[in-house]
């Protein structure tokens, strides 16, 4: 009877340096291929951010002819910042002598889809909302995107009640947003049947924002001259 002959098998050799090396290569050519898009798209995202800002601002300011930036400072004054500063800021409007016709303010809220961001125009002289622009939006075609088309809703911020009261730290009339076609006072804001949510997130950022900003702007006027 023969004898059984058994094989010894060499186990498999590992390249696992090697498969380290390969993928820590990929992944630095994938990083180095996403750092060098990044760099060559940030001035160009950056230069269409700049204009679409700019066509807003003069959309809500028609007659203006140029505009500056201003931050809010911890101790309350306005102070100006080029465009590469965006916290607590907000646009100050002026004519070819530089007169101060209006502010611009910023507000974002949640709408029904998504958050909604926006620019509305403050006129200290009249203490009044006038004109907005929706920056960025994600609302329903045809039923939530009228917060930009809808004419009766727009009217709504023609001349806006914004006065501040006499201690100069809140709106005098809180703004209101109410059921659409029962608006009865000027600081009240008729919402749109059919967008009801998206309209009502828009009225409220702007009650909110005008309450936090009008009093600063009344209370600094001054910082706004030059």
């Amino acid at each position: 009877m023969s004898e059984t002959q058994y094989v010894q098998l060499e186990p498999p050799k590992h390249h696992t340096w090697h498969m380290y090396r390969a993928m820590v290569g990929i992944g630095l050519v994938c990083a180095i291929i996403i750092v060098s898009v990044f760099q060559y798209t940030l001035p160009i995202i950056k230069q269409n951010k700049l204009e679409l800002l700019q066509k807003a601002l003069y959309q809500i300011v028609p007659n203006a002819q140029q505009f500056q930036r201003y931050q809010l400072q911890a101790d309350g004054r306005f102070i100006q910042v080029n465009e590469d500063v965006e916290d607590n800021v907000i646009f100050a409007m002026y004519d070819v002598d530089k007169n101060l016709l209006s502010t611009v303010l910023p507000a974002k809220a949640m709408g029904y889809q998504d958050l909604i961001e926006m620019l509305y125009g403050y006129q200290p002289d009249q203490q009044i909302i006038s004109g907005y622009q929706i920056l960025s939006s994600r609302e329903t075609p045809g039923l939530g995107t009228k917060i930009e088309t809808d004419k009766t809703f727009q009217q709504n911020f023609v001349a806006l009640d914004a006065k501040v009261n006499a201690g100069v730290n809140d709106l005098q009339n809180p703004i209101e947003v109410v059921k659409p076609g029962t608006k009865t006072q000027p600081w009240q804001i008729d919402t749109i049947t059919g967008a009801t949510i998206s309209s009502k997130a828009v009225g409220n950022m702007v009650a909110d924002s005008a309450s936090k900003w009008a009093p600063k702007i009344q209370h600094q006027l001054k910082d706004f001259q030059q």
